[in-house]
């Protein structure tokens, strides 16, 4: 496995990221000591950064991996407090949760433009506190939008950005994949630490999984990338392709075949809440009930966090 560092913070990353949200309530809904086995694969292969976020409610998960791993593992969280008392409880959530003193990274969560980060700025000097305090060690945002992107590098006291870019520009807001790579090459020119997500747009480009994996291993300013694994397989293929590893047919079979999408329950009550949430416009009503328009869908799993009644997941 090869390791970069993220940016100017002294952090050194795997390339390859655990990116949590997928063993999660909010998709697979694995078992904790499932979803931790899938965790302590990836450590064991050499991966040493988890991506996650306090909307995954994944923390636990997290801690039952690593609670006796001998080595380091840098984790990542995020938070859409936007106020200081709501980003104190944020982070002194993940420090309880994670049994850590510190949280390595903490990021501002699916920030999408200047507007949104000068909205969140009192959440914003809480951190910067923190970081004072050696409770976080680094700080930034996570979003989809270009324009986030460029906002981002120039707010000096941001050290990270975490970006939507995959080789199908799927799910990326207000530009094109090209203007998400010119964005990147900008926020690096300003000395950020960069990660990427979606890299298999949230699952649409799994049949293509090793054409999609490249295209992101070979953008030179990424440090590293959170890919979603549910299954020791996915971990394993994930391993040896950024690892450059040969590949059997076996295990390409077993994971090329994994196909992902959003289901809704019959007992859909059509509130909207989810057509609200949902950041792609995806969803829609029709007749009192939701429907999906799988084109467009991420498969991030965040509608099916604010759905009421449980009947939103990603199967």
């Amino acid at each position: 496995m090869e390791y970069r560092p993220l940016g100017q913070t002294g952090i050194k990353v795997s390339r390859l990221c655990f990116g949590a949200l997928t063993i999660g309530p909010l998709q697979a809904a694995l078992p904790v000591s499932s979803g931790a086995a899938v965790i302590r694969r990836a450590l064991e292969a050499g991966v040493n950064f988890i991506d996650t976020a306090e909307y995954y409610r994944t923390y636990t998960y997290i801690y039952e991996a690593i609670r006796d791993w001998p080595g380091e593992v840098i984790i990542a969280s995020k938070s859409y407090a936007y106020t200081r008392e709501g980003m104190r409880q944020s982070l002194e959530e993940a420090l309880r949760a994670l049994h850590r003193d510190y949280i390595d990274i903490f990021l501002l969560h699916e920030q999408e433009s200047a507007l949104t980060i000068r909205g969140h700025w009192e959440a914003v000097e809480y951190l910067l506190s923190a970081r004072e305090k050696g409770m976080v060690r680094a700080i930034g945002i996570s979003t989809h939008s270009v324009e986030g992107v460029r906002a981002a590098a120039r707010v000096p006291e941001f050290d990270i950005i975490h970006p939507l870019i995959n080789m199908a520009g799927i799910g990326i807001v207000g530009g094109t994949r090209e203007d998400m790579l010119a964005a990147i090459d900008e926020a690096a020119a300003f000395g950020k630490g960069i990660y990427g997500m979606k890299a298999l747009g949230g699952g649409h480009l799994i049949p293509r999984v090793q054409e999609a994996l490249a295209f992101v291993l070979g953008i030179p300013h990424l440090a590293s990338v959170a890919v979603g694994m549910r299954t020791v397989a996915e971990v394993d293929f994930n391993v040896a392709v950024f690892s450059g590893l040969p590949l059997s047919a076996a295990l390409r079979e077993r994971v090329g075949r994994q196909r992902r999408r959003l289901h809704i329950e019959d007992w859909c009550r059509g509130c909207g809440r989810c057509v609200e949430r949902c950041g792609a416009g995806a969803l829609f009503l029709v007749a009192g009930r939701v429907r999906v328009d799988h084109s467009r869908c991420r498969l991030c799993g965040y509608c099916g966090a604010v759905c009421p009644d449980f009947c939103i997941k990603v199967i």
